[in-house]
Formats: C-alpha cells, sequence, structure tokens
C-alpha cells in the first residue's frame, strides 16, 4: 500500500499493539471464549499487515483460512464444552506456569539474540507491488500456488490431516 510515511507508522504502531494485546488476550483470560476471540482479533492484525506490505492474496488467505475457518472452529468446540470444568480448580500459580514461562522466556532471549545478531544489509527489500523477484512471467498467486505444491507440499500435507482430525474432533463433541 503506497501511503505517506507517517500514516504508515502509525498503522505499524496501532496493529502492533493490536497484536500484542490480543495474543496477551490468548494467553492471559481465563475464560475461553473470550481467549479464541483474542485469537480472531490477533488473526486480523495479522491479516493487516499482509495488507499493508501488499501481499493482498495472501491477507485474504489469511482472512478465509484463519479467521474464517480455524477460529471459527474453535469457537463451535469451546461453546460445546462443559464451561465449569475450567474454574472447579482455578490456582494462581502453577509448576507448569513456571515451566511455561522458563521456556517461553528462553524462547524469546534466543530469538531476540538472533534478531541482533543478523545482518539485515544484504537483504533485498522490494518496494513495489508489481516487483516480482523469483521469476516475472507469473503472478503472486501462482507463485504460491508453485510453492505450495513443491517446496511445501509435505508440511501443507500435514497441516490438512491435522485439520481434517480436529473437525472430526468438533464433530464427535457436537454429536454429544
Amino acid at each position: 500500500m503506497d501511503l505517506p510515511e507517517p500514516i504508515h507508522d502509525f498503522l505499524l504502531v496501532f496493529l502492533g499493539s493490536g497484536l500484542v494485546l490480543g495474543s496477551i488476550g490468548v494467553v492471559l483470560l481465563p475464560n475461553p471464549i473470550y481467549s479464541a476471540f483474542s485469537l480472531g482479533l490477533v488473526f486480523v492484525c495479522i491479516s493487516l499487515f499482509y495488507i499493508l506490505s501488499n501481499s493482498h492474496f495472501v491477507a485474504a488467505a489469511q482472512l478465509l483460512i484463519y479467521v474464517g475457518a480455524i477460529n471459527v472452529l474453535i469457537i463451535f468446540s469451546v461453546m460445546f464444552m462443559n464451561g465449569s470444568e475450567y474454574y472447579k480448580d482455578f490456582r494462581l500459580w502453577t509448576v507448569g506456569d513456571g515451566v511455561t514461562l522458563m521456556v517461553c522466556t528462553s524462547i524469546f532471549v534466543s530469538l531476540m539474540t538472533t534478531i541482533s545478531d543478523t545482518s539485515w544489509y544484504g537483504i533485498i527489500w522490494t518496494t513495489r507491488s508489481n516487483q516480482i523477484i523469483e521469476q516475472d512471467l507469473i503472478s503472486n498467486s501462482q507463485q504460491i500456488g508453485i510453492h505450495l505444491s513443491t517446496d511445501f507440499f509435505l508440511p501443507f500435507e500435514f497441516i490438512s490431516i491435522i485439520l481434517l482430525a480436529a473437525l472430526i474432533g468438533a464433530i464427535v463433541v457436537a454429536r454429544q
């Protein structure tokens, strides 16, 4: 999107804060419905980031697949669960929380050191939406299709199997 720089920077900060607040809401909210809605906010903010970086096809796929299918499936399965089982043994802090905090902190520190140690000068940044790096004759959606059917075929199939299992699990829960 060709926006003036102050507006672009404001949108980046606004979407980034929405992304951070939504992800904190996913982790910290005790009600699973509110947590699922926060996850939907995170998915929408990610798709708006894609729109800001001129990746309109990926933004549309993000909205359709993650917000329209995955998040609705999560909300659907959470609504069929018994809500009282979450509040029976509610403790403020457990051993698992401490282990999770240590693992997440170590991942965060390793990511921050990797990002700060990386030389970002050799990376080619594209600024025009019509500039295609790989091939000049095919569109962005065709490039995504080529990568999904060649380089990322196995992960794509694993994701489809996991989603099929989640759908079957939601149907089994709904039938009870």
